[in-house]
């Protein structure tokens, strides 16, 4: 299909064992009042044929059906190849366990209308169970950490103050980006699974000279962590969880001190200039297998001690390019 310049929008959802999330989700898009867009729900091989069922429910979606779980990065991407393919001037991510304002999206668009130079705007997002609790307001990167932190995180929503629209990463619970942005950037880092691939990919989309965007009028509320929730034998979150965000946190930094050597520098050079990070979360994640190991909850012990293993022994990969 033919790109057209005219605001157009792709909504990409990604279900795996979300039904009932998925579906409010999708009847809260329903009443948006931006005309042009168009809901690609990606179907991450759920255990009973979700996909189906909702397409029963919702006809005007488009279905695509994983064969296995691709993850966040690689079910979302899925979803962005179809969108590049049918043409949509800008793509939204959007998480499956959020319901949105009607007029968020309308809002998203405007603000990069109107500015040209940004790349990515995520709306303000507060907690589905308490809708003036911030949930995120954007993100901020403390280089010398290496850590990327939420702002807002757990404010009161009425006596928060943006001194700032201008964002460092954007959440991928909802991020609505350019097709340019993508073009020149690349898609979302396959390797990642989970977690910290939307701060990766905010970074990459900055270095090419995009900027990012914090509409705080947009609002859409999250239930937070549907996906990983579970309660068992060591408390609520599975420890995947845990795996994924310390292995990720060092597939982060690697890929950071990689960009310094890219700069000229040599690769001790570079490691030692992201430094600061790799002790600042050795040192979290040491504290963490200490909590866990007293706690007796070794599953999680050693979901810790594996990520930290294979942040630092696994091979890189890029990111997809599109075509």
């Amino acid at each position: 299909m033919v790109f057209t310049p005219d605001p157009s929008v792709a909504i990409i959802l990604v279900n795996w064992n979300g039904l009932d999330f998925t579906r409010n989700c999708l009847d809260s898009l329903l009443k948006l009042d931006f005309l042009d867009f168009k809901i690609i729900l990606v179907d991450n091989d759920s255990q009973k044929p979700e996909g189906l069922v909702l397409k029963n429910e919702f006809p005007d979606i488009l279905l695509i059906e994983n064969e296995e779980n691709l993850g966040f990065s690689g079910g979302n991407n899925v979803g962005i190849r179809k969108a590049l393919e049918m043409g949509f001037s800008h793509l939204l991510l959007l998480n499956n366990d959020t319901l949105v304002e009607p007029d968020f999206l309308g809002k998203m668009v405007l603000e990069m209308q109107q500015k040209a130079s940004l790349g990515v705007v995520q709306p303000m997002i507060c907690f589905l169970d308490d809708r003036e609790k911030i949930w995120s307001a954007g993100g901020k990167w403390i280089e010398g950490l290496g850590r990327a932190k939420t702002l807002g995180d757990r404010k009161n929503l009425k006596k928060y103050r943006v001194t700032s629209s201008n964002l460092d990463w954007a959440t991928g619970c909802c991020m609505l980006i350019s097709r340019e942005a993508v073009l020149a950037t690349g898609l979302l880092n396959e390797q990642y699974f989970a977690y910290f691939e939307d701060v990766e990919w905010s970074l990459r989309i900055r270095k090419e000279g995009f900027e990012i965007g914090l509409v705080p009028d947009a609002k859409i509320y999250h239930e937070a962590g549907a996906s990983s929730k579970k309660k068992h034998s060591e408390g609520t979150l599975n420890a995947r969880v845990f795996y994924f965000h310390v292995r990720n946190q060092f597939f982060l930094l690697r890929g950071l001190a990689q960009d310094e050597s890219s700069k000229g520098f040599k690769p001790l050079e570079a490691y030692m200039r992201t430094l600061g990070g790799f002790a600042y979360h050795m040192g979290r994640f040491t504290l963490w297998m200490v909590y866990f190991l007293l706690r007796g909850r070794f599953r999680k012990l050693r979901a810790v001690a594996k990520g930290i293993r294979d942040g630092f022994s696994t091979p890189l990969s890029p990111a997809p390019q599109w075509p």
